[in-house]
């Protein structure tokens, strides 16, 4: 899969296409629907199939404070959206003069001109342009004058509500991973480069690989049975801390994660970190000691877990 990042990188060779845009947060079982029906287009043209997204997500851009929490990093998203067999994805900057630019200019200027885009696949809800006053019907009022055809997506419903990356959004919240992996088709996972930390863990006999979110907010917080996978070509299990870490006055969230069984200098790999039950929230601790006893605690309920469901 290519990666062709902001509109100064674009050349000749990528005009004509099939494309579908949106933020595509957490690459979940609709959006791989939505590429499956891309594919599908492009495959009937002889035309690569691709996908166009924006960075920062344009709801970062407008109100940071309020924006969502991302379910993937920006490398993340892209790391999944290769495994679908995209041809390409272009990644906008979205910034002022995007989110100012008319419906129409969008269209012409960018879908037709600099893309060639001959099917655009966009769901009804889909809107863009500066008021958002772009929408599907926008895009079928133009396909005539400039050679295209909108397609309406496919919506993915599972037990009565669509797939959407708010929902999975709100399971995460309420730390119920299980119901989050059919949505995903997998289970929730992050993944980062392990960074030096203060040597806290190692020092209190608890080490643990410490990993940059590369996100404003997380998720989901709290404690966690894990499985780390980057570790040779075997799966690890642990218990990871999503959180402040309110004992040491922490303020930024950090994933720190203690590899069951492992104790090896592993600074700068890159680790994938799949969620698979939360064991408790997060909590202050009156003491070092409380934290401590209360860790070893968790990686007893972690074996105690793996050892029941690694026998089913």
């Amino acid at each position: 899969m290519e990666l062709v990042r902001y509109l100064h990188n674009l050349q000749i060779r990528h005009k004509g296409c099939v494309i579908t845009i949106g933020n595509f947060d957490g690459v979940h079982t609709g959006h791989q629907a939505v590429i499956r029906q891309l594919q599908q287009y492009a495959r009937q043209v002889s035309l690569p199939a691709v996908v166009v997204t924006f960075e920062p997500q344009p709801l970062e851009f407008f109100a940071p404070d309020a924006a969502p929490a991302r379910l993937t990093s920006f490398r993340e998203k892209m790391e999944w959206l290769s495994e679908h067999g995209l041809d390409r994805v272009i990644c906008l900057r979205f910034q002022k003069s995007l989110a100012e630019l008319p419906a129409r200019d969008f269209v012409v200027q960018l879908l037709v001109r600099n893309l060639g885009a001959k099917y655009i696949v966009v769901g009804d809800d889909f809107r863009f342009g500066q008021g958002r006053k772009g929408d599907f019907k926008f895009l079928q009022s133009l396909q005539a004058e400039y050679g295209y055809t909108v397609v309406a997506t496919d919506t993915l419903m599972t037990d009565g509500e669509r797939v959407s990356s708010s929902r999975i959004r709100e399971l995460l919240t309420k730390g119920q991973l299980q119901e989050v992996k059919p949505l995903l088709g997998r289970p929730y996972s992050m993944s980062g480069r392990v960074i030096r930390g203060d040597n806290r863990g190692k020092r209190l006999g608890i080490p643990t690989a410490n990993i940059a979110l590369k996100r404003n907010k997380s998720p989901l917080l709290g404690v966690f049975a894990v499985r780390v996978e980057g570790l040779e070509d075997r799966v690890y299990q642990g218990v990871a801390n999503l959180g402040t870490r309110p004992v040491f006055f922490g303020k930024q969230v950090l994933l720190e994660v203690h590899i069951l069984d492992f104790d090896r200098d592993i600074y700068g790999r890159h680790l994938h970190v799949n969620f698979d039950c939360k064991i408790r929230e997060e909590q202050n601790f009156a003491s070092v000691q409380e934290l401590v006893a209360q860790i070893r605690r968790d990686i007893e309920s972690a074996r105690l877990y793996f050892d029941g469901n690694d026998r089913n």
